[in-house]
Parts: structure tokens; sequence; C-alpha cells
């Protein structure tokens, strides 16, 4: 089962994504339709929404005058939190029901509107967020639903703001066109993206990648952020600490476009237990990957458990490995080693340009680890480093 997070401000067309991927195929578990659900008359959502902010805002049939209940919630950000605080529980029951009820071969859209203000992000493997400009919205908002004006910015004032929903947006689908335009792109991501995504989840299969150095991206901290983020929440407490590192970690360096992460456990018995968590986020476990190529005599100390991602729009190495041991001490050495020293970076870029020409790319980079393994040690003993 692949879950998607599906978000966007009201009015940016999130509706017309979560529409278009229902007709594709995917399960669409929509948030505002729930949320309808739950403060539905007889329900305990409704007693609670009286309770909390009086009668008037119920017609007089007994049902939810969602405008009056706006007007009163929206007015302060505590009265919003009381909102929230009464309708996200029950939200959240409700979606598990659903979810719980699904093929275990689905795909899931969570349609999601407040996703980011309750930071459920880090929950799904894969987040898109439908952005349109704010002026925009407010005109679709007054034209298409009946909103005033103060209403429709009040209601975009009161959710996240653009920076914060491109901090979790691993897809961000532009909406200042047509409709017709923004079903397009969305046909295009779950043909290209989606579906592929799925389909490796299924079989346990992670994402072949080309050894090809690429130009430094400035986005792969923020890339990095996210995945780091996924995986604090896969881990919990097993997790010691969840660090970037590889060479997408060291800002201005040429690499592979892979986002390398390392999981720090307590045991290799504890990253063994991270399997079905890892999958079920992303990332299938390579069982033929057992250790790194040692670069000193405790070679039983060189053992790891290594994950890949499933997606094909971001792939990524997840090395689990034990907290103390030599291969997780120098992975976070060899980031803050190579930030420090450019030289070493140049040297580093180059020894990868030679392997690109080797039959083993990774094989062929051993030599050069071997050296700056020693050299990296001589550097923190020099300047005092600890992990």
């Amino acid at each position: 089962m692949l879950r998607i997070g599906l978000t966007g401000g009201i009015g940016a067309g999130k509706s017309t994504v979560s529409s278009t991927f229902s007709e594709l195929g995917g399960i669409v578990v929509d948030g505002d339709i729930i949320a309808r659900e739950v403060v539905e008359p007889g329900t305990e959502g409704l007693a609670k929404l009286v309770d909390a902010f009086g009668r008037d805002i119920l017609h007089d049939s007994g049902e939810l005058n969602r405008p009056s209940l706006a007007a009163v919630a929206f007015s302060d950000d505590e009265k919003r939190q009381t909102l929230n605080g009464i309708v996200h529980p029950l939200v959240a029951h409700r979606r598990s029901e659903l979810i719980e009820a699904a093929s275990e071969d689905a795909v899931i859209i969570e349609d999601i509107p407040l996703l980011v203000e309750s930071q459920m992000a880090p929950m799904f493997p894969l987040v898109i967020v439908v952005n349109a400009d704010a002026e925009l919205r407010v005109k679709r908002l007054i034209e298409y639903r009946g909103f005033t004006e103060q209403d429709a910015r009040a209601r975009i004032a009161a959710q996240a703001t653009e920076e914060q929903r491109r901090a979790v947006a691993d897809v961000w689908l532009d909406n200042s066109g047509s409709a017709g335009a923004l079903v397009e792109q969305a046909r295009g991501l779950w043909h290209d993206r989606i579906l592929p995504f799925a389909h490796n989840l299924r079989l346990g299969r992670p994402v072949h990648v080309e050894p090809v150095v690429v130009p430094s991206d400035p986005s792969w901290p923020d890339q990095a952020r996210r995945i780091v983020a996924r995986l604090q929440t896969s881990c919990g407490h097993r997790a010691v600490r969840v660090d970037h590192i590889g060479s997408t970690a060291v800002p201005g360096l040429d690499a592979k476009d892979v986002i390398d992460v390392q999981v720090t456990v307590a045991s290799l018995e504890v990253a063994d237990e991270l399997a079905e968590g890892l999958l079920a986020a992303g990332y299938p476990r390579v069982a033929a990957i057992t250790a790194d190529n040692p670069h000193s005599a405790d070679t039983a100390l060189w053992h790891k458990r290594f994950h890949a991602s499933a997606d094909p729009g971001r792939p990524t190495h997840v090395h689990i490995r034990v907290d103390g041991w030599p291969n997780q001490r120098f992975a976070l050495l060899c980031v803050d080693w190579l930030k420090a020293n450019p030289g070493v970076q140049q040297d580093y870029l180059a020894a990868k340009q030679a392997a690109l020409r080797a039959p083993d790319y990774a094989e062929a980079k051993e030599p050069w680890f071997l050296d700056a393994y020693h050299r990296a040690w001589e550097w923190a003993e020099t300047t005092g480093w600890r992990p």
C-alpha cells in the first residue's frame, strides 16, 4: 500500500487533483468529506462544537451552520485551536478506519487540507502540494464558492504559508493556469511517479540509480530534511539519531543525485526491527548488502542494514548502522571533514570522475576511501572533532 498526502490552501485546486487521481484508480480519503461526516446531527463531534461555541452555530434544523461556525472559530487563534482540537481527532479516527478497509496494493490519496498545520507530512512516503497565488485563490473563492472577500482572506491567513508548504512538499503542483492544465500535471505525476512507486513498493524493489555525477543541487539539503523527518517518524525512539550524510550533504560538491541518510541504532537487532516500518515509509530493504567495506581491522564492526527508496522521483539510500561502530562514526566524520577542507572535496570529485570509467563505480572509489579514512581521523584528532 502506498499512502500519499495531498494538501493545498483553500481555493488552490486540491479537489481537482484528488478527483483526477480517483479517476485513475486511486482511493481518495477526503479530509473535507470526513470533517463533514463527523459533525453531522447526532454525532459526538457536533455536540462538542455546540458545547464550545454555542447553539448559534446551528441551523434551525439542527444541522451545523458552517458560515456561522467559521465566523466564530476563525476570529482568533485560540478559538481556531479549539475547533481543531475537537475535529482533528475525530477525522483521524475515521480516516484510519477507511484506510484499514483498503486492499494491500491500493494507492491511498489522503486529501488533508491542514496537513501542514497538523504536522502530518512526515507520516507519508510522498507529499503533494497544490498551490496558487493568494490573490487568485481569493478571486476563486468569491466567484465559485460565494465567499466575501473578507472571509476569503481570513481563511487563507489562518492556514499555512507558502513557505511552510514548500518545506514539506515532495511534489509542487502549480495551479496558476487552467483546470485542464492542472489535470494534465496530475495525470503525468500519476503515470510517471506514483504508479511506478506503488509497483516498486509492492515488489519490495528499490530504484536503481545509474552512477552519474551531476552538479551540486542547492535543494538537496531541503530534500534531505524531509527524508530525515520521515525516517524519524518511521523509526521513532529506536533511532538514536538520523543524519544526512554522503556527498549531497556537502554544499557545492558535485555528486550522484542520491540522498544518503544514516539511521543510528543501538544494535543490528534493532535495525532488523525497523524493516517493516521502513517499507511502509517507501524504503525496501536490500538484503544483499549487509556491510560496508572495512577500513580498519575490526571488520565485524562494519556491518549494517541497507534500505533504498522505491520512489523513482527521489532516489535515497538509508544506511542503518550501530552507534559507536567505526562505519557509523566515519559517515558523520567524513561530511564534516569534507566541509572543512575544500581541497579534499576536489580530490574526492576527481576520484568520482575516474570511478565513472570503471566497471564498478562503488568499488573503484574504495582505494580513495581507504586513504581518506586515515586522513579524516588525523584531522579529527587535530581539531578535537566529535560526532
